[in-house]
């Protein structure tokens, strides 16, 4: 396919297959309807051969070239399945359009400082597992790295000491830059101030812009409730000190955090019996992964008004 497109790129090239679709020629020909030197016209020709998109044959003095259709038809159903890859329904670039979309919406609203404050986004899930396993995956560093994204994302690093007043740090990467090539994705730094265990989690989180700045401050709660089938999770984010520059960041949000909990709804789901990761609410030890992710789980029924602003 390499040879293929490099062959077809070149503008003379391409001719002399526009005109061999019409017919099969001869050199001389081709290089006159193609108005060009004979011996260049055969380079070209020799190249489509090697990239299998013409073939010749000698009748007398003469050698005539033909089109070979087959190689075009494997070029246009390999660009055909190209392009239904990437425009399935649902898929990464239906959701980059949509995001597009709502950054221009963002950007016409912010016009000064505080234009996002009151804003609030609810979100609900109803999940396979118990309020207890719910809390697992809504605590556990081992297994936040599972689901703490948006899609085609990775948690690069992660503090979560899950106890009133413990810092929340949530940093992450595309998910294909494994050695930090490229700029981070998203950074955001917090502090819990509600954690109930099977009942409630909640943190004040706080995006950074470029320069360092805080975009805005996140007020998350979420509230799991016990259900015949497992768990309901309900979680509303609301914005306060909303700064103009968070504009794409504020488009981000509805998108982003669904896929989040999409993902944790899915991976409850596959882990139906309980987790392997270590589960520090017993101990308090920090519980620590291979890529420099660290957290406490909280115990503490009730927050420690000291710890909350």
């Amino acid at each position: 396919m390499d040879a293929l497109l490099s062959a077809l790129a070149d503008p003379a090239r391409w001719r002399l297959v526009s005109l061999l679709a019409e017919r099969p020629r001869p050199v001389g020909v081709l290089a006159e309807l193609a108005e060009a030197r004979q011996p260049q016209t055969t380079k070209h020709l020799q190249t489509l051969e090697r990239a299998g998109v013409v073939t010749s044959q000698r009748n007398g003095q003469r050698r005539i070239y033909a089109l070979r259709p087959g190689a075009l038809r494997e070029l246009v159903a390999e660009l055909s399945r190209l392009a239904d890859t990437a425009d399935r329904a649902g898929g990464p670039l239906a959701t980059y359009e949509r995001y597009g979309r709502s950054v221009e919406v963002e950007l016409l609203a912010a016009r000064g400082a505080g234009w996002a404050d009151g804003r609030s986004f609810r979100f609900s899930r109803s999940l396979t597992g118990s309020p207890e396993l719910v809390w697992r995956h809504l605590t556990e560093v081992d297994l936040l790295t599972g689901w703490w994204t948006p899609d085609d994302l990775r948690v690069s690093e992660l503090v979560y000491e899950a106890r009133p007043g413990g810092r929340l740090v949530l940093e992450y990467r595309d998910a294909d830059d494994a050695h930090g090539s490229d700029l981070v994705a998203g950074r955001a730094e917090g502090t819990f101030v509600d954690v109930r265990p099977g009942e409630s989690l909640g943190y004040r989180l706080s995006p950074l812009l470029p320069d360092g700045g805080f975009a805005f401050t996140a007020h998350v709660d979420s509230r799991l409730r016990p259900t015949e089938t497992g768990t309901d999770l309900d979680v509303h984010y609301r914005i306060t000190d909303s700064t103009v520059e968070a504009a794409d960041i504020v488009a981000g949000i509805e998108i982003g955090f669904g896929q989040s909990l999409d993902k944790l709804v899915a991976n409850v789901a596959a882990d139906p019996h309980g987790a392997t990761a270590i589960n520090s609410t017993d101990t308090g030890t920090p519980a620590t992964t291979s890529i420099g992710i660290t957290g406490t789980t909280g115990t503490t029924d009730r927050p420690d008004p000291r710890s909350t602003k």
